[in-house]
């Protein structure tokens, strides 16, 4: 099984992971993450932090050559922004400042729970580490995945599905394939594959920022290649859907996940919603449509993963709510941090690096080997197994 950490604050000197069970032998190299360290710094809404960082990783272990060890890999982003926060978020007792203590928490931030956790009279103690910035390094962790999922023929990808008021008609999309839905989603500002609703949501986005507000949406995973197989019906924390789901909802600001249909499966009848079982000598079996967004049972059942998750807005307004002073007791309005209006597009990337560790993870489970040839070969010949039965 593979399994990953992150440590590193928001304004600290750098973002770490380790990832630990990824088998020897998969290509990667540090050009293959800055990729889509990129994407997850663009979209419109996003606010000042994106012109100063210009994420880069750095691998300091794991990786020789450009092909993984069977090793720990460890993964290093800098934060550039580091330089002005280097007394504030000093490791050294004699930088201390109580003066520039944040003492007005944020309504539906982290900050004053995370205070009253923690026994700590700063929110800057909590902030730092309840970032979405911490996501940066996830997005690495999910970049080094893609590689292995893409050894057997498995795609990972996403689009914006809502912003605000404004709703993409999923049957829009029936005519496209992955190539040019990618392709229309990453040309959109707001990575919205619609350019028509992507305006409106450009538009949306200007209105809110005009009125010191943020705004939620949601986003949808697609996995295109998945093997019937994954996962497993005999325990809950073994259902692959389930962990898929947990590790949606691990999003800083994410409020809700849908697998499939969602919730308008329980508004419709069950010969509206069960997906039809059908069978073809070349493809084995497969299923007449995909309510069931690709899992039964909580293994995946050969379709494509159909994922979505509902992002709340942002937390930090310019027009601050009502707090109060943890010293004092006395009403305040909640500090104003430099922040995005929006971050729903990113955290669509954001979502693709924490599904590809999940079914990559599920990938090891089922097909084991410490080598990509060994799990390269167990894979074929399950495959081909499913395909005689």
């Amino acid at each position: 099984m593979m399994r990953y950490l992150t440590a590193g604050e928001s304004h600290g000197r750098s973002l770490t992971a380790i990832l630990e069970g990824m088998p020897a032998g998969v290509a990667v190299t540090e050009e293959d993450i800055r990729k889509d360290l990129a994407r997850r710094q663009k979209g419109h809404g996003r606010g000042p932090r994106m012109a100063i960082e210009a994420d880069r990783v750095q691998i300091t272990s794991g990786v020789r050559w450009g092909e993984t060890l069977g090793s720990p890999i460890t993964l290093v982003i800098e934060n550039k922004d580091w330089e002005k926060w280097q007394k504030l978020l000093s490791v050294d007792p004699a930088d201390r400042d109580d003066s520039k203590r944040v003492i007005k928490p944020r309504p539906g931030h982290a900050d004053l729970v995370g205070m009253l956790k923690y026994d700590r009279r700063d929110a800057q103690d909590i902030l730092e580490r309840a970032s979405a910035r911490e996501t940066a390094v996830r997005v690495a962790v999910g970049a080094v995945c893609r590689k292995l999922l893409e050894v057997f023929g498995i795609q990972v990808y996403s689009f914006v599905r809502e912003l605000g008021p404004h709703h993409l008609d999923l049957s829009t999309l029936q005519s496209l394939s992955p190539k040019d839905l990618i392709a229309a989603t990453e040309q959109s500002p707001v990575r919205c594959p619609d350019a028509g609703l992507s305006a409106k949501m450009v538009e949306e986005i200007e209105t809110a920022k005009s009125a010191g507000d943020t705004l939620g949406g949601i986003f949808t995973v697609i996995v295109d290649g998945c093997p019937a197989g994954l996962g497993s019906h005999v325990q809950g924390d073994r259902k692959l859907c389930a962990r898929l789901a947990g590790a949606l909802m691990s999003i800083q600001a994410i409020k809700g996940v849908e697998i499939g249909l969602g919730f308008e499966a329980a508004r419709q009848r069950g010969s509206q919603v069960h997906d039809e079982i059908l069978h073809d000598p070349a493809r084995g079996y497969y299923r007449g449509s995909n309510n069931a967004g690709g899992f039964e049972g909580g293994m995946t059942n050969g379709e494509r993963l159909v994922l979505s998750a509902a992002m709340k807005p942002i937390a930090t307004l310019m027009k601050p709510l009502q707090s109060v002073n943890v010293e004092t007791k006395e009403p305040f309005k909640a500090e104003v941090i430099r922040s995005d209006v929006t971050a729903v597009p990113a955290a669509g990337v954001v979502g693709e690096a924490v599904v590809a560790f999940e079914v990559a993870n599920a990938l090891c489970e089922k097909f084991g080997g410490d080598s990509l040839r060994e799990m390269k070969d167990n894979f074929d010949r399950y495959a081909a197994h499913v395909r005689k039965r």
